[in-house]
C-alpha cells in the first residue's frame, strides 16, 4: 500500500527539515483524516502528504520565511511536484480538514509516542 510508505517519506523529510515529532504527528492526523474522508488518489496523494507536512509545520513550529521556502524546496524534491500546486493544494486540504489544524492530544499522542519511541 502506497499509504504507509508515504508516511515513512513524510517523516523522513521532515527529519531532514528537522522538524519536532509532534509536527511529523500532526501530519499524520491530517493525512489519515484525509484517507478516511476518501480525499486520497492516485493523482493526488503526494500533495496531500506533502500539504499535511507544510500545515502541521505552519501550525505547530515557529518557522521563519526562509525555512519555510526551504521545506517547500525539500517537499517538491522528496515528492516531485510543482510548488504551485502544492500551494494550490494546501488551501483544499485546510478546506477538507474544516480549518481544524489545531488537534486533540488523544489524536496526536499516538503517533508521537510510536515516532519517539522509534528514534
Amino acid at each position: 500500500s502506497p499509504i504507509p510508505s508515504l508516511k515513512r517519506e513524510m517523516r523522513n523529510l521532515s527529519e531532514e527539515c528537522s522538524l519536532e515529532p509532534v509536527t511529523v504527528s500532526m501530519a499524520y492526523v491530517y493525512f489519515e483524516k484525509l484517507v478516511l474522508q476518501g480525499k486520497l488518489n492516485k493523482q493526488n496523494r503526494k500533495l496531500c502528504a506533502g500539504a499535511c507536512v507544510l500545515l502541521a509545520a505552519k501550525i505547530s513550529s515557529d518557522l521563519r520565511k526562509h525555512e519555510v521556502k526551504h521545506l517547500i524546496d525539500k517537499l517538491e524534491e522528496r515528492f516531485r511536484f510543482n510548488r504551485r500546486d502544492l500551494i494550490g493544494f494546501e488551501f483544499t486540504v485546510l478546506v477538507a480538514l474544516e480549518l481544524a489544524l489545531y488537534l486533540p492530544e488523544n489524536q496526536v499522542l499516538p503517533h508521537y509516542r510510536r515516532l519517539t519511541q522509534q528514534s
